[in-house]
């Protein structure tokens, strides 16, 4: 049970108590909002300025609000100069976006690097195209291999989905035979928002039907149907105050701004971070 959930409860308690000891009518408590404590960005968002100046951009996002970071690639900096660069700006790095074969490729390395940085996920952010359900069947196999090697090194293994994991192969979803088929304590999901909702998915439904199982959720907004141009969040259609009313039963932990193509990524960035810093859901 949540603080708020439990500050709720002991009030509605309090409240009946006190009614049945007066004999009079209490009204019933109005229901508690939440609000997100910790806001991340994926610093995809402000790649271009990332390449240009890494320990700026850290600060200037920061500055903003952000707390959390989650990487897609370190600009030729080292492992201890980016967990250096954290520390001065109070910020952590949860999850770092990392190909499936680079992980494989070099695994210690890869779980030394994401220690020594203060990373807890490992993250692969696609796939190369899968062509029959054998195929998602395999690469579930896969998944629980690399997961069952990261839990070993003290880390935890997620995917990132994009819209082409729910295009359907026959009348089975790609996407649900990846969450069906593989280890729950082993594998998570950090489900893109923006994606889901361009490829018709309702996160709710995938949160009813498999829950707890996704750790993280990539926050971007879409203009709708049928172009669905990405945009600021907060600027969309999507319903995010009814998306995160259900953060428990997903299993969320994380929540990370992300925008593909902004106009101008810090400009944008700080819009997103001023929506969802007032929300309450």
């Amino acid at each position: 049970m949540t603080t708020q959930t439990r500050r709720g409860f002991l009030a509605t308690v309090g409240s009946a108590a006190l009614g049945v000891a007066t004999g009079c009518r209490t009204a019933r408590a109005a229901p508690s909002t939440r609000t997100l404590q910790r806001i991340g960005l994926q610093l995809y968002t402000v790649r271009t300025e990332m390449e240009r100046d890494v320990p700026g951009t850290l600060a200037r996002v920061a500055s903003i609000g952000y707390t959390e970071m989650e990487f897609a690639g370190y600009f030729n900096r080292s492992p201890s100069e980016i967990r250096d660069l954290l520390r001065q700006n109070n910020l952590t790095a949860p999850s770092t976006h990392l190909a499936l074969d680079v992980i494989e490729a070099n695994p210690q390395k890869t779980f030394n690097d994401a220690k020594t940085i203060g990373h807890e996920w490992i993250t692969v952010p696609s796939l190369p195209g899968l062509a029959t359900v054998n195929d998602w069947k395999a690469m579930a196999q896969r998944f629980n291999r690399v997961g069952t090697s990261a839990k070993a090194a003290g880390l935890r293994f997620a995917f990132h989905n994009h819209n082409a994991e729910f295009r359907k192969i026959g009348d089975v979803v790609p996407y649900d035979i990846l969450v069906k088929e593989t280890d729950p304590a082993l594998v998570s999901f950090e489900m893109d928002l923006y994606w889901a909702v361009n490829a018709g998915v309702d996160p709710l439904d995938y949160f009813a039907r498999f829950p707890g199982r996704f750790r993280m959720v990539h926050v971007k907004d879409s203009m709708g149907p049928p172009d669905h141009k990405m945009t600021d969040v907060g600027a969309g259609t999507i319903d995010f105050k009814r998306i995160f009313a259900q953060s428990d039963k997903a299993g969320i932990e994380h929540y990370f701004v992300e925008h593909d193509q902004p106009a101008n990524p810090m400009e944008s960035v700080a819009a997103s971070y001023r929506y969802l810093h007032s929300l309450e859901f």
